[in-house]
C-alpha cells in the first residue's frame, strides 16, 4: 500500500512508520519543515490548503497529528495550540483525501473523548463529554466530515495511553518510581486506560484493511485503576508505591491539566471485542514486563 502519514515525527508515528516499512508498505510522510529526506512532502496547514496532487495514488492516509496535550499548563494560548493543531490540520488533510479520492483516512482522537466517567464502563457508543477535552476531540473528529462525504472509510482512533520504554507516561513517571516516590493519583479510583505500543501499532495495521469505520477505542482488555498501575509499575521496578499526590496538589502544580490526572474512564473496545483482535499484552503485568525490559 501506498500510505500518506502526517505527525510522523512523534513518537506514535515514528513506530507506525517502522511497522508499516516493516510490513513492505511505501510511506510517504507530510512534514511542516523542510524536506530533508526522498519521502517528505512539506505542507503548511495554518496558510495553506493541501494540493490533492500530494495525495494522488496513496492507497490510505493517517493523521496523528497535534500538539502534546501535557506538553504546557492549559493556559488560553496553549489551549488554542491543542486545538488549531488538531482541529485546523484534520480539516486540511480531509479535504484533500476527499479532492484526491483517497479512499481510507485513519485519524488520531483520544481517551480524552468520554471526560470522567468512574465506574461506568464506556465503549464506542458513549457520548463525547462536555469539558475541554471531550468537545476538543468531538470538533476533532467531526473535521474528518469532508473525507466521509466523499465516501472514504474514516476511522477514528480514540487512544489510551500508550505503555513503551519511550512513550510519555513512561518517561515520565520512571525516573520517580525508580527512587521509590512512586504511587497514586488522589484517591486512585480512577481508571487508567492503557493499551501496549506493539498492540496499538497492530490494531492501526489492521484498520487498514479492515471494513471498520468510525470511531475505535484503542484500548487493552484488561481494565485498572490509577492505584493498580500505580502498584504494578513499582512492583516491576522492584520499588514501592507508598506515595500519594493529592488531587489539590496535582491542580496546583499542572493547572486544568494537572486535574485531568485525577479523572478516568472505563473504556472498553467493543469494535476490537467484535473483530476478535489478538492482543500481544492483554494484561497491564505482560505490557509492563515489556515495556521495562527494553
Amino acid at each position: 500500500m501506498r500510505i500518506v502519514i502526517v505527525g510522523s515525527s512523534g513518537f506514535l508515528g515514528k513506530h507506525l512508520v517502522t511497522g508499516l516499512r516493516a510490513d513492505g508498505h511505501e510511506v510517504i510522510r507530510l512534514v511542516r519543515r523542510e524536506p530533508v529526506a526522498a519521502d517528505e512532502i512539506r505542507w503548511d496547514p495554518v496558510t495553506s490548503a493541501l494540493d490533492p496532487a500530494v495525495l494522488a495514488g496513496a492507497d490510505a492516509a493517517i493523521n496523528l497529528c497535534g500538539a502534546a496535550i501535557a506538553g504546557d499548563r492549559w493556559t488560553p494560548e496553549y489551549k488554542k495550540l491543542l486545538r488549531d493543531s488538531r482541529i485546523g490540520s484534520t480539516r486540511v488533510l480531509a479535504e484533500a483525501v476527499a479532492q484526491a479520492g483517497v479512499p481510507v483516512l485513519l485519524n488520531a482522537s483520544a481517551a480524552g473523548y468520554y471526560g470522567d466517567t468512574g465506574d461506568v464502563d464506556v465503549d464506542e457508543s458513549a457520548p463525547a463529554a462536555t469539558d475541554f477535552l471531550g468537545t476538543m476531540c468531538r470538533e476533532w473528529e467531526e473535521a474528518t466530515a469532508p473525507a466521509t462525504a466523499a465516501g472514504a472509510r474514516v476511522v477514528l482512533l480514540r487512544t489510551a495511553n500508550v505503555l513503551a520504554s519511550d512513550s510519555e507516561i513512561i518517561t515520565k513517571l520512571r525516573p520517580i518510581f525508580a527512587l521509590g516516590l512512586g504511587g497514586r493519583f488522589g484517591s486512585g479510583r480512577q481508571y487508567m486506560p492503557w493499551i501496549s505500543l506493539p498492540d496499538w501499532v497492530g490494531v492501526v495495521t489492521s484498520l487498514l484493511v479492515d471494513s471498520t469505520s468510525g470511531p475505535v477505542n484503542l484500548v487493552a482488555p484488561e481494565a485498572v485503576t490509577n492505584a493498580q498501575f500505580a502498584k504494578a509499575f513499582a512492583a516491576a521496578l522492584h520499588r514501592p508505591a507508598f506515595m500519594v499526590l493529592p488531587a489539590g496538589v496535582l491542580k496546583l502544580i499542572g493547572g486544568e491539566a494537572g486535574a485531568e490526572l485525577v479523572h478516568g474512564h472505563k473504556m472498553r473496545s467493543k469494535v476490537l471485542e467484535s473483530t476478535g483482535f489478538p492482543f500481544e499484552h492483554n494484561t497491564l503485568r505482560e505490557a509492563l514486563a515489556w515495556t521495562l525490559a527494553r
